[in-house]
Protein backbone atom coordinates (compact mmCIF):
# COMPACT_ATOMS: atom_id res chain seq x y z
CA UNK A 1 0.00 0.00 0.00
CA UNK A 2 1.41 3.24 -0.68
CA UNK A 3 1.69 6.12 2.09
CA UNK A 4 -0.88 8.73 2.11
CA UNK A 5 1.11 10.93 3.65
CA UNK A 6 1.03 12.71 7.35
CA UNK A 7 -2.50 12.42 8.32
CA UNK A 8 -1.93 13.07 12.06
CA UNK A 9 -3.18 16.98 11.84
CA UNK A 10 -6.82 15.58 11.52
CA UNK A 11 -6.74 15.32 15.18
CA UNK A 12 -5.91 18.53 15.72
CA UNK A 13 -3.02 20.30 17.29
CA UNK A 14 -1.05 18.53 20.05
CA UNK A 15 -1.95 15.17 18.11
CA UNK A 16 -0.07 12.44 19.35
CA UNK A 17 2.78 11.00 16.38
CA UNK A 18 1.18 8.45 14.64
CA UNK A 19 3.58 5.62 12.86
CA UNK A 20 3.81 2.62 11.15
CA UNK A 21 7.09 0.06 11.96
CA UNK A 22 7.76 -3.51 11.44
CA UNK A 23 6.63 -5.73 14.44
CA UNK A 24 9.97 -7.11 14.78
CA UNK A 25 11.30 -3.80 15.04
CA UNK A 26 9.99 -2.26 17.92
CA UNK A 27 11.84 -2.15 21.15
CA UNK A 28 10.69 -4.57 23.51
CA UNK A 29 10.72 -2.55 26.92
CA UNK A 30 8.45 0.19 25.45
CA UNK A 31 6.26 -2.87 24.79
CA UNK A 32 6.10 -4.29 27.49
CA UNK A 33 5.45 -1.48 29.32
CA UNK A 34 2.55 -0.60 27.61
CA UNK A 35 0.99 -4.07 27.80
CA UNK A 36 1.26 -3.57 31.76
CA UNK A 37 -0.54 -0.04 31.27
CA UNK A 38 -3.40 -0.99 29.00
CA UNK A 39 -6.71 0.50 29.63
CA UNK A 40 -8.39 -3.01 28.46
CA UNK A 41 -5.86 -5.77 28.87
CA UNK A 42 -5.21 -7.54 26.06
CA UNK A 43 -2.54 -11.03 26.72
CA UNK A 44 -2.73 -11.72 22.73
CA UNK A 45 -1.17 -8.58 21.78
CA UNK A 46 1.95 -9.19 24.26
CA UNK A 47 5.24 -8.80 22.96
CA UNK A 48 5.59 -12.23 24.48
CA UNK A 49 2.60 -14.14 22.39
CA UNK A 50 2.28 -12.31 19.24
CA UNK A 51 6.62 -12.10 18.64
CA UNK A 52 6.29 -16.21 18.59
CA UNK A 53 3.39 -16.59 17.03
CA UNK A 54 4.39 -14.37 13.95
CA UNK A 55 7.68 -16.10 13.99
CA UNK A 56 6.46 -19.72 14.11
CA UNK A 57 2.68 -19.76 13.02
CA UNK A 58 2.44 -16.95 9.79
CA UNK A 59 3.82 -17.01 7.13
CA UNK A 60 2.67 -14.26 4.69
CA UNK A 61 4.48 -10.80 4.22
CA UNK A 62 5.83 -9.35 7.32
CA UNK A 63 3.54 -8.33 10.24
CA UNK A 64 3.72 -4.38 10.80
CA UNK A 65 2.70 -2.25 14.00
CA UNK A 66 0.93 0.78 13.90
CA UNK A 67 2.04 2.89 16.75
CA UNK A 68 0.83 5.99 18.58
CA UNK A 69 3.80 7.92 20.48
CA UNK A 70 2.87 10.72 23.53
CA UNK A 71 4.45 14.29 23.54
CA UNK A 72 7.31 12.95 25.95
CA UNK A 73 7.61 9.88 22.71
CA UNK A 74 6.18 7.04 25.17
CA UNK A 75 4.54 4.48 23.23
CA UNK A 76 0.91 4.97 24.27
CA UNK A 77 -0.79 2.89 21.19
CA UNK A 78 -0.31 -0.45 19.05
CA UNK A 79 -2.01 -2.38 17.50
CA UNK A 80 0.03 -5.19 15.09
CA UNK A 81 -1.38 -5.51 11.60
CA UNK A 82 -1.07 -7.37 8.52
CA UNK A 83 -2.58 -6.89 5.02
CA UNK A 84 -5.74 -7.95 3.68
CA UNK A 85 -4.41 -10.03 1.29
CA UNK A 86 -2.69 -11.99 4.19
CA UNK A 87 -5.32 -12.20 5.95
CA UNK A 88 -8.20 -12.64 3.88
CA UNK A 89 -7.15 -12.72 0.29
CA UNK A 90 -8.86 -9.37 -0.59
CA UNK A 91 -6.22 -7.35 -2.76
CA UNK A 92 -7.50 -4.23 -0.78
CA UNK A 93 -6.38 -1.48 0.79
CA UNK A 94 -7.14 -2.51 4.26
CA UNK A 95 -5.32 -3.71 7.48
CA UNK A 96 -6.70 -6.47 9.53
CA UNK A 97 -5.85 -7.18 13.33
CA UNK A 98 -4.93 -10.45 13.20
CA UNK A 99 -2.56 -13.58 14.34
CA UNK A 100 -2.08 -17.03 14.64
CA UNK A 101 -4.52 -18.22 17.29
CA UNK A 102 -5.86 -14.72 18.58
CA UNK A 103 -9.51 -14.52 19.72
CA UNK A 104 -8.90 -10.77 20.98
CA UNK A 105 -8.01 -8.06 18.49
CA UNK A 106 -8.26 -5.28 21.03
CA UNK A 107 -5.45 -2.67 20.83
CA UNK A 108 -3.14 -1.46 23.50
CA UNK A 109 -4.01 1.84 24.80
CA UNK A 110 -2.20 3.51 27.43
CA UNK A 111 -5.08 4.07 30.17
CA UNK A 112 -4.39 8.26 30.78
CA UNK A 113 -4.23 8.55 26.81
CA UNK A 114 -6.39 6.39 25.83
CA UNK A 115 -8.78 8.59 23.15
CA UNK A 116 -5.47 10.16 21.33
CA UNK A 117 -3.74 6.52 21.18
CA UNK A 118 -6.70 5.20 19.24
CA UNK A 119 -7.01 8.52 17.11
CA UNK A 120 -2.80 7.98 16.28
CA UNK A 121 -3.57 4.40 15.49
CA UNK A 122 -6.49 4.94 12.36
CA UNK A 123 -4.07 7.95 11.57
CA UNK A 124 -1.21 4.99 11.35
CA UNK A 125 -3.27 3.16 9.27
CA UNK A 126 -3.88 5.85 6.77
CA UNK A 127 -0.84 7.11 6.59
CA UNK A 128 0.43 3.76 5.54
CA UNK A 129 -2.34 3.95 2.72
CA UNK A 130 -5.31 1.84 4.18
CA UNK A 131 -8.51 3.05 3.98
CA UNK A 132 -9.95 0.51 6.32
CA UNK A 133 -8.77 -1.19 9.72
CA UNK A 134 -10.56 -4.18 10.53
CA UNK A 135 -10.55 -5.70 14.31
CA UNK A 136 -11.88 -8.67 13.88
CA UNK A 137 -12.72 -9.56 17.14
CA UNK A 138 -13.18 -6.60 19.30
CA UNK A 139 -14.93 -6.27 22.78
CA UNK A 140 -17.75 -3.77 21.59
CA UNK A 141 -18.73 -2.71 25.35
CA UNK A 142 -15.10 -2.10 26.63
CA UNK A 143 -12.93 1.04 27.15
CA UNK A 144 -11.35 0.73 24.15
CA UNK A 145 -13.63 0.36 22.08
CA UNK A 146 -15.22 3.85 23.69
CA UNK A 147 -11.49 5.31 22.59
CA UNK A 148 -12.19 4.36 19.44
CA UNK A 149 -15.30 5.25 18.95
CA UNK A 150 -14.56 8.58 20.37
CA UNK A 151 -11.92 8.94 18.01
CA UNK A 152 -13.53 8.04 15.01
CA UNK A 153 -16.35 10.96 16.10
CA UNK A 154 -13.46 13.11 16.12
CA UNK A 155 -12.65 12.85 13.15
CA UNK A 156 -15.93 11.87 11.28
CA UNK A 157 -15.51 8.41 10.27
CA UNK A 158 -18.35 5.90 10.83
CA UNK A 159 -17.41 2.51 11.49
CA UNK A 160 -19.50 -0.69 11.13
CA UNK A 161 -19.34 -4.22 13.01
CA UNK A 162 -19.92 -7.21 11.27
CA UNK A 163 -20.73 -10.34 13.44
CA UNK A 164 -21.56 -9.07 16.74
CA UNK A 165 -22.02 -11.67 19.31
CA UNK A 166 -21.44 -12.83 22.69
CA UNK A 167 -18.89 -14.92 24.43
CA UNK A 168 -18.82 -16.23 28.23
CA UNK A 169 -17.22 -14.42 30.86
CA UNK A 170 -16.18 -14.78 34.65
CA UNK A 171 -16.91 -12.35 37.11
CA UNK A 172 -13.96 -13.33 39.36
CA UNK A 173 -14.85 -10.52 41.88
CA UNK A 174 -17.90 -13.12 43.67
CA UNK A 175 -17.27 -15.25 46.18
CA UNK A 176 -17.27 -19.11 43.59
CA UNK A 177 -19.61 -21.42 45.66
CA UNK A 178 -22.13 -18.76 45.45
CA UNK A 179 -21.83 -17.76 42.19
CA UNK A 180 -21.36 -21.41 41.04
CA UNK A 181 -24.28 -22.28 42.59
CA UNK A 182 -26.34 -19.75 41.29
CA UNK A 183 -25.31 -20.33 37.49
CA UNK A 184 -25.41 -24.37 37.63
CA UNK A 185 -28.41 -24.63 40.27
CA UNK A 186 -28.45 -27.09 43.44
CA UNK A 187 -29.15 -29.82 41.27
CA UNK A 188 -26.34 -29.44 38.65
CA UNK A 189 -24.18 -28.72 41.20
CA UNK A 190 -24.73 -31.54 43.42
CA UNK A 191 -24.43 -33.61 40.59
CA UNK A 192 -20.95 -33.02 39.43
CA UNK A 193 -20.06 -33.10 43.43
CA UNK A 194 -21.63 -36.67 42.86
CA UNK A 195 -19.24 -37.47 40.31
CA UNK A 196 -16.37 -36.41 41.36
CA UNK A 197 -16.57 -38.45 44.51
CA UNK A 198 -16.77 -41.57 42.21
CA UNK A 199 -13.45 -40.11 40.34
CA UNK A 200 -12.26 -39.67 44.30
CA UNK A 201 -13.55 -43.61 44.73
CA UNK A 202 -11.25 -44.69 42.18
CA UNK A 203 -7.69 -42.91 43.40
CA UNK A 204 -6.03 -39.73 44.45
CA UNK A 205 -7.84 -36.95 42.43
CA UNK A 206 -5.69 -33.54 42.45
CA UNK A 207 -5.79 -30.10 41.23
CA UNK A 208 -2.35 -28.41 40.52
CA UNK A 209 -1.60 -24.74 38.77
CA UNK A 210 1.64 -24.63 37.66
CA UNK A 211 3.61 -21.30 36.80
CA UNK A 212 6.67 -21.94 37.37
CA UNK A 213 8.75 -22.15 33.91
CA UNK A 214 9.94 -25.96 34.00
CA UNK A 215 6.47 -26.84 35.18
CA UNK A 216 4.61 -25.28 32.71
CA UNK A 217 6.62 -26.69 30.21
CA UNK A 218 6.51 -30.55 31.21
CA UNK A 219 2.61 -29.45 31.23
CA UNK A 220 2.54 -28.10 28.41
CA UNK A 221 3.72 -31.16 26.69
CA UNK A 222 1.26 -33.29 28.58
CA UNK A 223 -1.68 -31.10 27.14
CA UNK A 224 -0.57 -31.41 23.61
CA UNK A 225 -0.87 -35.16 23.42
CA UNK A 226 -3.85 -35.11 25.82
CA UNK A 227 -5.46 -32.59 22.95
CA UNK A 228 -3.99 -35.34 19.97
CA UNK A 229 -6.22 -37.54 21.37
CA UNK A 230 -9.38 -36.58 21.55
CA UNK A 231 -11.46 -34.61 18.50
CA UNK A 232 -9.09 -31.82 17.93
CA UNK A 233 -6.47 -34.69 17.44
CA UNK A 234 -8.88 -37.00 15.05
CA UNK A 235 -9.28 -33.87 13.11
CA UNK A 236 -5.67 -33.06 12.55
CA UNK A 237 -6.09 -29.32 14.87
CA UNK A 238 -4.26 -30.01 18.26
CA UNK A 239 -1.64 -27.48 18.49
CA UNK A 240 0.94 -30.30 18.89
CA UNK A 241 0.00 -31.73 15.48
CA UNK A 242 1.64 -28.56 13.35
CA UNK A 243 5.06 -28.35 14.08
CA UNK A 244 4.88 -24.73 13.66
CA UNK A 245 2.09 -24.13 15.88
CA UNK A 246 3.96 -26.30 18.20
CA UNK A 247 7.25 -24.13 18.21
CA UNK A 248 5.27 -21.22 18.77
CA UNK A 249 2.94 -22.34 22.24
CA UNK A 250 6.15 -24.02 23.48
CA UNK A 251 7.64 -20.41 22.85
CA UNK A 252 4.99 -18.59 23.87
CA UNK A 253 5.23 -20.46 27.10
CA UNK A 254 9.20 -20.06 27.28
CA UNK A 255 8.12 -16.08 27.53
CA UNK A 256 6.40 -16.72 30.95
CA UNK A 257 3.19 -16.39 28.72
CA UNK A 258 0.96 -19.29 29.93
CA UNK A 259 0.10 -20.86 33.38
CA UNK A 260 -1.41 -24.52 33.23
CA UNK A 261 -4.13 -26.13 35.25
CA UNK A 262 -4.22 -29.66 35.53
CA UNK A 263 -6.52 -32.12 37.36
CA UNK A 264 -5.22 -35.68 37.56
CA UNK A 265 -6.18 -39.13 39.14
CA UNK A 266 -3.18 -40.24 40.41
CA UNK A 267 -0.49 -40.02 37.40
CA UNK A 268 -3.35 -39.83 34.92
CA UNK A 269 -4.23 -36.83 33.83
CA UNK A 270 -7.78 -36.04 33.01
CA UNK A 271 -8.46 -32.42 32.08
CA UNK A 272 -5.64 -29.54 31.33
CA UNK A 273 -6.04 -25.73 30.73
CA UNK A 274 -4.10 -23.08 29.64
CA UNK A 275 -4.45 -19.72 31.38
CA UNK A 276 -3.09 -16.40 30.04
CA UNK A 277 -2.64 -13.42 32.37
CA UNK A 278 -2.81 -9.31 31.99
CA UNK A 279 -3.54 -7.06 34.88
CA UNK A 280 -6.59 -7.66 36.34
CA UNK A 281 -7.98 -9.97 33.22
CA UNK A 282 -7.53 -13.52 32.84
CA UNK A 283 -7.54 -15.08 29.33
CA UNK A 284 -9.07 -19.52 29.50
CA UNK A 285 -6.84 -19.94 26.24
CA UNK A 286 -6.84 -23.64 25.70
CA UNK A 287 -8.17 -26.78 27.63
CA UNK A 288 -8.16 -30.46 26.93
CA UNK A 289 -9.43 -33.64 28.45
CA UNK A 290 -9.13 -37.53 28.50
CA UNK A 291 -12.65 -38.30 25.92
CA UNK A 292 -12.74 -41.60 27.92
CA UNK A 293 -13.44 -40.04 31.27
CA UNK A 294 -16.38 -37.92 29.29
CA UNK A 295 -18.87 -39.54 32.13
CA UNK A 296 -17.20 -37.60 34.89
CA UNK A 297 -16.94 -34.17 32.88
CA UNK A 298 -13.21 -33.99 33.83
CA UNK A 299 -13.48 -30.62 31.63
CA UNK A 300 -16.32 -29.38 33.89
CA UNK A 301 -14.68 -30.37 36.77
CA UNK A 302 -11.62 -28.49 35.91
CA UNK A 303 -13.22 -25.00 34.83
CA UNK A 304 -15.33 -25.94 38.23
CA UNK A 305 -11.36 -25.63 40.01
CA UNK A 306 -10.86 -22.84 37.82
CA UNK A 307 -13.38 -20.38 39.04
CA UNK A 308 -12.93 -20.85 42.78
CA UNK A 309 -8.74 -20.34 41.95
CA UNK A 310 -9.95 -16.99 39.80
CA UNK A 311 -12.69 -16.09 42.58
CA UNK A 312 -9.82 -16.27 44.98
CA UNK A 313 -7.54 -13.96 43.50
CA UNK A 314 -8.33 -10.76 44.82
CA UNK A 315 -6.07 -9.10 42.00
CA UNK A 316 -8.44 -10.52 39.07
CA UNK A 317 -11.42 -9.08 38.33
CA UNK A 318 -12.35 -10.36 34.90
CA UNK A 319 -11.83 -13.73 33.25
CA UNK A 320 -12.62 -14.02 29.39
CA UNK A 321 -13.34 -17.28 28.42
CA UNK A 322 -12.11 -16.59 24.68
CA UNK A 323 -14.35 -19.55 23.58
CA UNK A 324 -16.92 -19.53 20.31
CA UNK A 325 -20.87 -17.90 21.17
CA UNK A 326 -22.82 -20.30 22.90
CA UNK A 327 -20.49 -22.87 23.62
CA UNK A 328 -21.78 -26.16 24.93
CA UNK A 329 -19.81 -26.19 28.83
CA UNK A 330 -18.77 -23.04 29.25
CA UNK A 331 -21.56 -20.94 28.50
CA UNK A 332 -23.16 -22.79 31.59
CA UNK A 333 -20.69 -22.40 34.16
CA UNK A 334 -19.52 -18.62 33.63
CA UNK A 335 -23.02 -16.80 33.54
CA UNK A 336 -21.37 -12.94 31.60
CA UNK A 337 -21.05 -11.98 28.51
CA UNK A 338 -18.45 -10.08 26.50
CA UNK A 339 -20.14 -8.60 23.35
CA UNK A 340 -17.74 -9.24 20.54
CA UNK A 341 -17.55 -8.39 16.47
CA UNK A 342 -15.60 -7.55 13.55
CA UNK A 343 -15.00 -3.49 14.00
CA UNK A 344 -14.62 -2.22 10.44
CA UNK A 345 -12.92 1.56 10.63
CA UNK A 346 -12.68 3.70 7.62
CA UNK A 347 -9.58 5.87 7.69
CA UNK A 348 -10.96 8.71 5.68
CA UNK A 349 -14.89 10.52 5.73
CA UNK A 350 -17.38 9.39 3.19
CA UNK A 351 -14.95 7.47 1.83
CA UNK A 352 -16.35 5.02 -1.12
CA UNK A 353 -13.45 2.88 -1.69
CA UNK A 354 -13.70 1.84 1.84
CA UNK A 355 -17.13 1.82 1.68
CA UNK A 356 -16.44 -0.91 -1.25
CA UNK A 357 -14.08 -3.01 0.48
CA UNK A 358 -17.08 -3.32 3.98
CA UNK A 359 -19.39 -4.90 1.18
CA UNK A 360 -17.02 -7.26 0.13
CA UNK A 361 -15.80 -8.40 3.42
CA UNK A 362 -19.91 -9.23 4.16
CA UNK A 363 -20.22 -10.76 0.96
CA UNK A 364 -17.10 -13.04 1.78
CA UNK A 365 -18.23 -13.81 5.34
CA UNK A 366 -21.72 -14.38 3.77
CA UNK A 367 -20.05 -17.08 0.88
CA UNK A 368 -17.84 -18.86 4.10
CA UNK A 369 -21.32 -19.53 6.07
CA UNK A 370 -23.09 -20.69 2.98
CA UNK A 371 -20.40 -22.49 2.27
CA UNK A 372 -19.94 -24.08 5.74
CA UNK A 373 -23.76 -24.86 5.88
CA UNK A 374 -23.71 -26.90 2.31
CA UNK A 375 -20.39 -28.75 3.90
CA UNK A 376 -22.04 -30.05 7.17
CA UNK A 377 -25.30 -30.74 4.60
CA UNK A 378 -23.01 -33.21 2.91
CA UNK A 379 -21.68 -34.87 5.97
CA UNK A 380 -25.12 -35.33 7.71
CA UNK A 381 -26.00 -36.65 3.84
CA UNK A 382 -23.17 -39.15 3.83
CA UNK A 383 -23.55 -40.25 7.09
CA UNK A 384 -27.64 -40.96 6.70
CA UNK A 385 -26.53 -42.65 3.69
CA UNK A 386 -24.19 -45.52 4.96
Amino acid sequence: MESAGDLSALAGPGSPRASCLPLDQLPRAAWDSLSATAIEPNAFFSAGYALPAFAHSYSGPAPRALLAYGPARQLIGLLPVVSAWSALRLPVPAFVARQPYSPLTVPLLRQDQAEAAAGALIDAAAQAGARLLSLPAMTLDGPAFAALSAAMAQRGLVGVVHDRHERAALDATQDSETYLRAGLGPKKLKELRRLRHRLEDEGQLAFTHLSAPADVAAALDRFLLLEAAGWKGAGGTGLGQSTDDAAFVRAAAAEGMFTIAELTLDDRLLASGIVMREGDRGFFFKIAYDETMARYSPGVQLTLELTRLFAADPTLALVDSTADAGHPMIDHVWRERLSVGDLLIPTRPNDPIAAAIVALMAARRRTRLLLKALRHRLKTFKETRT
